[in-house]
């Protein structure tokens, strides 16, 4: 296993809350980008969750891995879905995103695990 990624995302939301009240304002905004981009409208949301988890494989994002492995989870996503993705995010981001694609799918079966058992997530 290369993370505990609910660990990871753990982790990570207490330090985001340390920016939120250290940076309220631009969080504020960055939240509410958030929210209006992942609005479903011609897209809906599951898909959103899925391009933002590529997204996160080509940029090479440990925390977005996470973060958005979990929310594809949460918004229904296959693990189908998910190797299809990172498909995709391979083609577009070659051999390094070939590593970070493995990192993701580990990522969404663990939160799948969790919630298959009844673990409470991050």
């Amino acid at each position: 296993m290369y993370h505990d990624w609910p660990d990871l995302t753990t982790t990570l939301t207490g330090a985001i809350r340390e920016l939120r009240g250290g940076s309220p304002e631009v969080m504020k905004s960055f939240s509410a980008m958030a929210r209006t981009a992942l609005e479903a409208k011609a897209l809906d949301t599951k898909t959103k969750e899925l391009i933002a988890l590529a997204i996160a494989v080509a940029t090479r994002c440990d925390g977005c891995v996470g973060f958005h492995a979990e929310a594809a989870h949460r918004q229904g996503a296959s693990r189908e879905e998910v190797l299809e993705t990172m498909g995709m995010a391979i083609y577009m981001g070659a051999g390094p995103s070939v590593m970070y694609a493995a990192q993701a799918l580990e990522a969404f079966d663990q939160f799948a695990g969790r919630a298959a058992t009844g673990t409470p997530a991050a």
